[in-house]
Formats: structure tokens, C-alpha cells, sequence
């Protein structure tokens, strides 16, 4: 096996929706995914990409495991830890898009959390706003084509009580047994 690192990850962040309860029809697969949020963070001014509607996005750091690295991300980024966190899920997709800044194509492995019912995000200082979406109204919401096929892959796979499990990780990144 010849070993593909990506120079980042994401972290999309699920939730039932505080008046559904934990378990409340989050796991209703398809458009309205039953009563599930999905957390977007606005980047800051200043940053590159200011005003950009986003998931946890980071850089790995060097010998990092790339699962980690995401939960990483997602505590530095939210404060959000493995307390409020009741599952992770690789979502089996890595972006790859071009960075100008960096004159190259960059990659991100992509993963999912689903946190506890009433979960608030406590910002760091790379964005200034956050809100929880229904996941029809985060894909209208995202630019990024890679986005809404990360937010497609929750809705159809991760809210969807049977394959779900075939996605979910522990929180040291392994897979769980089935």
C-alpha cells in the first residue's frame, strides 16, 4: 500500500435537533434528515476566505494521524470535545481543490461528528459566526462543490441508521466492529 497523506482535514459537526432529543429522527435518511443540524462556521475577517460559510478546516500536523487531526481541529476550532461528541465517521471522501496561494493541489480527508442535542460551538479567533442548518439549508448555504458532496454523504449515509455504522470510527480513528 503506498500511504496518501492529505495536508488537511474537515470536520462536519451533526446534530438532532434540540426539539427532537437525542435519537429524535436524526437518523432518517434523505432531504430533510429528520430533525438533524449541521454546524457552519463563518471565516473571519482577515483570514483567507473571509465570510466563507465552512466545516473545521486544518492543517495536520507533522506525524499526526490524519483522524486525530481532526478531532483536533474540531476541539481548537469549537471547543467541541470528546464530552459532547456521541460518534465519528470518516465519510470516505477526500477533496482535492487548487490553493492559488500555494500554486498546488491540496487534499482533505473529510470526517463527521454527531454531538449531543443542545451542543454550542465557543469560536476560536478564525471565525465570527456560527450557525446550526437543517442539511437542505447548509448545501444551499456552501460554495464549495466538495462541501455539498460532504453534506449530501451525511444526509444519505451517516443520518441513515443503516449505513451509518459502516462509517463510524472511535475516538482514537479506528474503526468500530460491526
Amino acid at each position: 500500500m503506498s500511504p496518501l497523506r492529505p495536508d488537511l482535514v474537515d470536520c462536519w459537526i451533526v446534530r438532532s435537533s434540540p426539539d427532537r432529543g437525542a435519537g429524535g429522527g436524526a437518523g432518517r435518511a434523505g432531504g430533510g434528515a429528520g430533525g438533524a443540524e449541521i454546524l457552519l462556521l463563518r471565516r473571519a475577517p482577515g483570514r483567507i476566505l473571509a465570510g466563507l460559510w465552512q466545516c473545521v478546516s486544518g492543517s495536520l500536523e507533522p506525524g499526526e494521524r490524519v483522524a486525530l487531526g481532526a478531532l483536533r481541529e474540531l476541539e481548537e476550532e469549537t471547543g467541541i470535545g470528546p464530552p459532547s461528541i456521541e460518534a465519528f465517521y470518516d465519510l470516505d471522501l477526500v477533496n482535492q481543490f487548487h490553493e492559488p496561494s500555494v500554486d498546488a493541489v491540496v487534499l482533505a480527508a473529510v470526517f463527521a461528528v454527531r454531538v449531543r442535542p443542545g451542543t454550542e460551538p465557543a469560536l476560536s479567533h478564525e471565525h465570527d459566526a456560527a450557525r446550526w442548518l437543517p442539511p437542505d439549508d447548509a448545501h444551499r448555504e456552501v460554495v464549495w462543490p466538495g462541501y455539498r458532496e460532504a453534506i449530501d454523504r451525511i444526509r444519505r449515509d451517516i443520518l441513515d441508521p443503516a449505513r451509518g455504522p459502516w462509517f463510524a470510527l472511535d475516538l482514537q480513528g479506528s474503526r468500530l466492529p460491526r
